[in-house]
């Protein structure tokens, strides 16, 4: 008869953590413990300090670390004698899906796969919490550099963690340039993509965008402003493109505040000297070669740069490489501006520059 209560535990942990948390704080004896656990956990409300517990208990803030180190160890000896059925089956079921996750994940990753959905940050605190008191995992706490995470234990403790992690931002920064997972992979050394892309997910120092990988600080994969997100656009798109399509691109992307006017967009185009103007609200990165400046302006760089008079139709052919325009309109220039002269048939040269 023993049995049957454990057996209803075990059923209710698997799939709800709060019976789960419920299980674990029943095995903790004094009501103050039980009080210092929930509040440093953040369990049933948002996480306190030491110093916030210790003034509601009338205690010091050391005393407040050495109760709670002391409740931590007691009841991760009880998990791993099997006293507290809770905590085994909680850790099956992480460790169940870290092992699909690469081993490593954020806790809000965790708490999704395993609560299967979008969690809250209560949640969350009690996903960590649970994590803490596993034998079979590893908690990375949050701080500057990491995001809050669990890991499978055999496969390293959090200082193992935290140099892996720091290798895969070395090797992002060493690039110099977003890259894939797997190209991160061909550079490191781990079993397989999935263990890098779970431990690039735990830095605070990278950003991803459609799989892209990259420092935060580089706009290509974490866009923070408007000019950034239009660089994005059009180095996705790989071409020139009209200050229209590129405001309905931003509409359309996954970026975040993507609600912006065309108006916008065209005053961010003009503001930055990485947009180049080609064409009639045509712009282009100023990486792929575009000249800035008028038609005429290309004309005479064209002019300037060749050895000897040319052909207007390698004119034309050479100038519709930079620019977007009619071939009418390089035409007319040609024929109406006073910096070009005619020296033979169809053919033009510079007028002496001054």
């Amino acid at each position: 008869m023993s049995q049957a209560p454990t057996k209803t535990i075990i059923e209710a942990t698997a799939v709800d953590i709060d019976s789960a948390i419920d299980a674990i704080l029943s095995a903790v004896e004094q009501e103050r413990e039980r009080e210092i656990i929930t509040r440093r956990f953040g369990l049933y409300d948002r996480k306190e300090t030491l110093e916030q517990i210790g003034e509601l208990l009338g205690i010091t803030r050391e005393r407040v670390r050495q109760l709670e180190k002391a409740i931590l160890i007691r009841l991760k000896i009880a998990g791993e004698e099997g006293k507290i059925s809770a905590i085994q089956t909680l850790e099956k079921a992480f460790v169940r899906e870290l092992s699909e996750m690469g081993r490593l994940a954020t806790v809000a990753d965790l708490a999704d796969a395993v609560l299967e959905g979008k969690t809250t940050p209560l949640s969350r605190a009690r996903v960590q919490f649970a994590a803490t008191l596993a034998p079979r995992l590893t908690v990375v706490d949050e701080n500057d550099n990491y995001k809050a995470s669990v890991g499978i234990a055999e496969y390293g403790d959090e200082k193992k963690i935290r140099e892996q992690v720091d290798a895969v931002v070395l090797a992002v920064k060493k690039h110099g340039e977003p890259l894939t997972i797997e190209a991160l992979h061909d550079q490191l050394n781990h079993e397989h993509p999935s263990h890098v892309r779970a431990l690039a997910t735990v830095s605070k120092h990278l950003s991803n965008l459609k799989d892209m990988w990259g420092l935060n600080k580089w706009p290509t994969v974490n866009p923070k402003n408007i000019r950034d997100k239009i660089y994005v656009i059009l180095a996705e798109n790989g071409k020139p493109m009209h200050f229209s399509e590129i405001a309905n691109s931003i509409k359309g992307s996954n970026f975040s505040r993507k609600n912006v006017t065309t108006q916008a967009i065209h005053n961010e185009l003009i503001k930055d000297k990485r947009f180049v103007l080609i064409g009639r609200g045509i712009y282009a990165l100023d990486s792929w070669g575009y000249s800035k400046g008028t038609v005429a302006d290309t004309i005479a760089d064209i002019l300037r740069a060749s050895s000897e008079p040319l052909h207007r139709d390698e004119i034309v052919k050479r100038v519709l490489k930079s620019r977007q325009v009619k071939e009418t309109t390089i035409l007319l220039n040609l024929q109406s501006k006073p910096q070009f002269k005619r020296v033979a048939k169809a053919t033009y040269a510079l007028a002496e520059e001054k």
